[in-house]
């Protein structure tokens, strides 16, 4: 089923003195240490969309996607009336949670707080979640409709309202609530751009009204105004500046996208608590997005939100549903179930960094990524069972290669490289090594040290 290939990339083993990088001028380099991030914090970051058991979908089969893709969150709520008792089995089965949200259109204040206290009885509530895109979805509230074209006041209550309900119920109150997504979108000053107004902001809704925990985007890799293929691609489109290319975090919640209202400094962007509810890329062979790039750029898009600063990330979709057969062009797999290469890619990725608790104290770790280009990233993982997964990903979407050497500050027991478009398995092994040099081209590497 699976369809395996061999990549282009080269494993070449450098061995120099004990305890110093080596430039390829025979200079000494001092090699910094670097602070580990638990691997379980990164694969409890990883999320989808899914309707789950409803809209063709059906929950034998989400269970089983669930379990082979290694996902740790669902991005549902009431919208597709998907049953209690659904959602129970699914986090019985996998022990994916949810956020439970009023999604499209949704109003329903006290259905969502008694829905959300049944998932979080159950220890299956992940957050609470306010609209999906009131732009799209106008919203009707205490007899005035919001959203859309209309004034944004109703949806700015609807949100405010939610929050106050959430933090005085005695349960749900230690669960985070997600904004509401494309308030970028605002047709008037609500200051929904805001987790909380702050004083001076000039904005309809007071100074101090809180409507979340985290901001939420749908930052998709693509974009009308920057379509096709471009190196970096999923790194920029997490960029929480105006650096960023796409829907993201500072046309949202620094200067608005409709009317440019004022929100957020760019300072105040790089550390302000962010999630992504929605995100993706289509196949289109036309655009030159390949269903081996899609998976290329499913995995990268995890590693860069999560290096970025993106505490939870749901990419559209897990598997279309039967009313949006369009849509398939987005997903991890088929309608008929068969699965793309981003599912087996995903798979690999979760598989090779496995683990289940999270490492109460995680350890520094020196080394250097030498000749690091800008299309290169990394992120410093550690298991708990102490192993470091040093993981290496390349955004050279548009073709070529580029070579880097990561040096240690000593030699190490092994050094195991994984390659997630191959398979799980380890492709390389190094004994007593303190350095090795990798070809980077568009996907991930894993570096496994051993001490």
């Amino acid at each position: 089923m699976r369809k395996t290939f061999i990549i282009g990339i080269l494993f070449m083993l450098i061995a120099p003195f004990k305890g110093v990088a080596v430039s390829e001028k025979g200079e000494k380099q001092k090699v910094k240490a670097e602070e580990a991030v638990s691997a379980n914090e990164f694969l409890n970051s990883i999320g989808v969309n899914s309707s789950i058991s409803k809209r063709g979908e059906d929950l034998q089969h989400t269970i089983e996607y669930v379990k082979y893709l290694g996902v740790r969150w669902f991005r549902t709520g009431y919208e597709d009336n998907v049953s209690l008792d659904d959602l129970k089995r699914l986090h019985k089965a996998t022990n994916a949670r949810f956020s439970y949200g009023l999604l499209s259109g949704g109003n329903d204040i006290a259905r969502l707080m008694k829905d959300a206290t049944f998932l979080a009885s159950e220890g299956a509530l992940l957050a609470i979640e306010g609209p999906n895109e009131p732009n799209n979805w106008g919203i009707s509230y205490q007899g005035e409709d919001g959203g859309a074209r209309n004034s944004w006041l109703p949806i700015a209550r609807l949100q405010r309202d939610l929050y106050q309900a959430v933090k005085k119920d005695p349960v749900l109150k230690n669960y985070p609530v997600f904004h509401l997504t494309e308030n970028g979108a605002q047709t008037d000053n609500a200051g929904l751009q805001f987790i909380e107004i702050p004083e001076g902001a000039g904005t309809l809704m007071p100074a101090g009204t809180r409507y979340a925990d985290y901001a939420n985007c749908h930052n998709y890799v693509s974009h009308p105004s920057w379509s096709g293929v471009h190196d970096n691609q999923t790194w920029l489109s997490a960029d929480p500046g105006r650096a960023c290319p796409v829907d993201g975090l500072y046309g949202n919640y620094g200067s608005t996208w409709g009317k440019h209202f004022s929100g957020y400094s760019e300072e105040e962007l790089q550390t302000l608590p962010r999630v992504t509810t929605e995100t993706g890329i289509a196949i289109d062979e036309k655009d030159g997005i390949t269903e081996k790039l899609q998976a290329c750029m499913y995995v990268n898009l995890y590693l860069s939100q999560f290096k970025r600063g993106w505490k939870y990330t749901a990419v559209y979709l897990l598997r279309t549903r039967s009313d949006e057969a369009a849509h398939e062009v987005f997903s991890f797999f088929n309608l008929d179930g068969s699965p793309k290469l981003a599912a087996h890619y995903l798979h690999n990725l979760t598989t090779i960094l496995a683990d289940t608790k999270t490492k109460p104290t995680t350890e520094t770790l020196a080394f250097e990524v030498e000749n690091e280009p800008e299309t290169v990233h990394h992120l410093l993982l550690q298991k708990s069972d102490g192993k470091f997964e040093l993981v290496l990903w390349g955004e050279l979407y548009t073709g070529g290669a580029k070579e880097v050497r990561v040096s240690f500050d000593r030699p190490h027991k092994q050094i195991r490289l994984y390659d997630p478009t191959i398979g799980s398995e380890v492709v390389e092994t190094f004994h007593k090594t303190d350095a090795v040099t990798l070809t980077m081209t568009d996907h991930p590497i894993v570096v496994e040290i051993i001490k």
